[in-house]
């Protein structure tokens, strides 16, 4: 982080990446100082409604973030900027969304968590469009020149008022990662039998992980007269995240059921002292690790990998995991919404277990279920084609089966592609050529 003074005092010439809260209220002119070299500016947790309409003078603007900051308008300086691609204005108080506040190169919109009701139509010529994420606003649609958006793979419109997901958007041809849950389209089944886990039967340990939708600790499940069972523990938050509802997550969790590769959740919590709802999970053993590191700014909807390899055996035993683990949420007429590697617990063995159902949905119907599946399978196709990157010494005949499962999954004409139970047996047969 970096201080206003220090930016008056002409210490930061140079930099790339600007970080400033410290209360702001108005725009420091100073930034403009920085207009030869700056590409990120980060002014989030400020207090500011505003920003300068010659907010271009920073040529080489790349990624904004004015996140936390009590913005009822998305500037319009913003679209004038011509190498800004990044734009984030999460948990501010935004309602109005103008047509000449869209950059020109924009790759990704991240307003969630604020009052939108409606998208301007010119949403579709921003062409390099890759990720929007919408949930927590109060939209009832989407604009249907969305459509021209064709580089569209990752949409969140969780939490809003979208009564029907509209045709055009299903069949969008890179649309892969969807969350809608939380909108008047569905509701989550009540019946789904799950074991209550009382929270004084619970003594908490470390913590092992958090995240915008809860944490998760480590925890001793005293039960009945049995020796006490190590397990996970995750309290859920009430706030809106990136994917949505926390409680639409533990939703999801519970209606998923069983399978070898889901994380396993024994049961639901009752009688937490401030009422928060939770899960009492499977402890996973510390010989699985994530499969792959989250995108990044620059990657923006591709996981990172590093200088990770894979076996053969590995990449088709991880595979078919997944395939087989998405193959039984969607008949359960549930689609995850985040199908990726980061997503992912895998051993050297290749065991793995999909988690994080934080994007998760329930199908509005069947027939919307059937387009919902076709878009996770190009998820999967993406996920595929990283796996097989990354994988040394296979033989040619399945390197090229392999190939030619993932140009299925990921083409352009949704109804083509293959279900999840077609893509397991594919793999099945690729593992025993």
């Amino acid at each position: 982080m970096h201080t206003l003074a220090d930016l008056r005092a002409g210490k930061l010439a140079g930099i790339k990446r600007l970080e400033l809260a410290c209360g702001l209220t108005e725009f420091p002119e100073e930034i403009f100082s920085l207009g030869d070299t700056l590409e990120m500016l980060d002014l989030s947790g400020n207090a500011l409604t505003e920003l300068p309409a010659d907010l271009h003078r920073l040529k080489h603007l790349n990624i904004l973030f004015c996140s936390n900051n009590p913005f009822t308008r998305l500037p319009e300086g913003i679209g004038q900027c011509p190498q800004l691609q990044v734009v984030g204005f999460k948990a501010c108080r935004i309602q109005d969304v103008p047509a000449r506040s869209l950059p020109p190169q924009l790759r990704a919109l991240i307003l969630t968590d604020n009052c939108i009701e409606s998208l301007p139509d010119e949403l579709g010529n921003c062409h390099a469009l890759q990720k929007l994420m919408m949930a927590g606003n109060r939209l009832q649609h989407l604009p249907k020149t969305l459509v021209n958006c064709e580089r569209l793979e990752l949409l969140r419109i969780a939490a809003n008022n979208i009564h029907q997901l509209p045709e055009w958007l299903l069949n969008m041809p890179a649309l892969a990662w969807l969350a809608c849950a939380g909108n008047p389209l569905s509701s989550a089944p009540t019946d789904t039998p799950i074991h209550p886990i009382a929270w004084q039967d619970l003594q908490l340990e470390q913590v092992l992980g958090q995240g915008a939708s809860g944490v998760i600790q480590q925890a001793l499940w005293f039960c009945d007269d049995v020796a006490p069972q190590p397990v996970a523990v995750k309290l859920y938050k009430g706030a809106v995240t990136s994917d949505g509802s926390p409680l639409n997550e533990m939703a999801a969790c519970i209606a998923a059921g069983n399978h070898a590769n889901l994380i396993t959740v024994e049961g639901q919590i009752h009688g937490h002292p401030h009422e928060t709802d939770g899960l009492v999970m499977q402890l996973i053993s510390p010989t699985f690790m994530n499969l792959a590191g989250p995108p990044s700014l620059q990657t923006c909807t591709r996981d990172q990998y590093g200088d990770t390899r894979f076996t053969p055996s590995v990449i088709l035993r991880i595979a078919a995991g997944v395939a087989a683990a998405a193959a039984h949420l969607h008949a359960h007429g549930i689609t995850h919404g985040d199908l990726y590697g980061h997503n992912i617990l895998w051993n050297e063995r290749g065991d793995c277990l999909l988690g994080d159902f934080g994007a998760a949905s329930f199908y509005p119907d069947a027939q919307t279920g059937l387009a919902l599946e076709r878009l996770e399978v190009r998820a999967f196709g993406i996920l595929l084609g990283e796996l097989i990157e990354r994988c040394d010494g296979m033989k040619a005949l399945q390197i090229a089966l392999l190939t030619a499962l993932q140009a299925q999954c990921i083409q352009a004409n949704v109804a083509q592609r293959p279900s999840f139970l077609e893509v397991e047996q594919q793999l099945a047969a690729i593992s025993d050529a």
